[in-house]
């Protein structure tokens, strides 16, 4: 069994409900056992600045699926969730943005996949919900929280708990 971390976007629709049914997806689909999961974050555009907030959130599993099996399956969620990789703009609006952020220790370097997510570091949209379930995990040889002093989080919000 592989320990996968997952961030989860969005910012068209009710992207919380949309997160609900994608991680109930992503369990059964990879046949996955949720262990965290983070609060949700309204967290400010990032790339294309001209759009409405997105929400943020984080998920670690465990799953027999291995890391390009997983990342298809996660790809194939999106899909069935309304987003289209081919036709969208980068960084731009989305239903439900799925991205692999880490699989055990696994070093991957290829054009399909790349784990640890490669911008992993640069995103305080990502690192703030992750230090929430996985502060002390470490990813290229640090942990979440020391990452998160790093980079700004001004603008990003922790939401209420869904009622």
């Amino acid at each position: 069994m592989g320990n996968a971390l997952i961030a989860l976007g969005g910012n068209v629709g009710d992207v919380r409900a949309t997160f609900e049914k994608a991680i109930s997806n992503i369990c059964g689909m990879t046949q996955a056992a949720l262990l965290a999961r983070s609060s949700d974050y309204a967290t400010p555009p990032w790339g294309e600045r001209d759009q409405d907030r997105f929400i943020n959130a984080c998920i670690e599993i465990e799953t027999s699926l291995d890391p390009h099996a997983l990342l298809f399956t996660l790809h194939k969620i999106e899909k069935k969730f309304g987003r289209d990789r081919a036709r969208e703009q980068r960084w731009g609006p989305r239903t439900l943005d799925l991205d692999l952020i880490a699989y055990d220790d696994a070093s991957i370097n290829q054009s399909d996949l790349t784990l640890p997510h490669p911008r992993l570091f640069e995103r305080a949209f990502v690192l703030v919900p992750l230090a929430e379930i996985a502060a002390d995990r470490v990813i290229s040889g640090r942990t979440v929280r020391d990452a998160l002093k790093d980079v700004s989080s001004d603008g990003i919000e922790k939401l209420p708990e869904r009622g």
